[in-house]
């Protein structure tokens, strides 16, 4: 696969996840599923290790939320990777709702 393959991010509601492909080839998924409140929970994101070190779970994460703040959609990062770009990327317009940590809920459980 040669290194100017279209990269491409779209959702799949059938599999409650957003994907990245280079050229036809799936390359990685962040995956989202609703919570009671209709806020959108990312638990995990993963990238084909054959496509590692090109930037592809940025791209991926920092499309999907574009495309979640364009939705109108909140969000709720539970995934260390999208928890990361979050703290260092903007997205306009993009609804956060951060989950208390251990400490802030005053004990080890956390709603999950």
């Amino acid at each position: 696969m040669s290194d100017d393959a279209e990269v491409t991010v779209d959702r799949n509601d059938e599999k409650n996840r957003y994907e990245i492909h280079v050229g036809d080839t799936l390359a990685g998924f962040t995956e989202f599923r609703p919570d009671a409140h209709g806020r959108l929970v990312l638990p995990h994101t993963e990238i084909d290790p054959a496509f590692g070190g090109r930037g592809l779970g940025s791209a991926l994460v920092g499309r999907a939320l574009e495309d979640v703040a364009a939705r109108g959609e909140s969000v709720v990062p539970v995934c260390p990777f999208v928890v990361k770009y979050l703290k260092s990327h903007d997205v306009t317009g993009l609804d956060v709702q951060w989950r208390p940590t251990a400490d802030d809920a005053g004990s080890a459980s956390v709603d999950t």
